[in-house]
């Protein structure tokens, strides 16, 4: 079960990786290049994808199956 659990976590932490990693979160645009009042890359983010997230669903459903069959015995 533990196993479980530690896949579903592994996959969560593995899509927001991709997510912060990827690129600017907000819509913002800044007015200057040189100078910005936030923490974000200047690119932009392009948002929640299958292409680039699917080994993170992977483990989040392989998680789930585990915590489900340790549940059933």
């Amino acid at each position: 079960m533990s196993l479980g659990a530690v896949s579903v976590l592994g996959g969560v932490l593995f899509m927001a990786a991709q997510a912060i990693w990827r690129g600017r979160l907000s819509g913002r645009q800044s007015r200057s290049r040189s100078r910005s009042d936030t923490l974000e890359p200047q690119e932009r983010g392009s948002g929640f994808g299958l292409a680039a997230n699917w080994p993170g669903l992977a483990l989040v459903a392989l998680g789930a199956v585990l915590l489900l069959a340790g549940a059933a015995v």
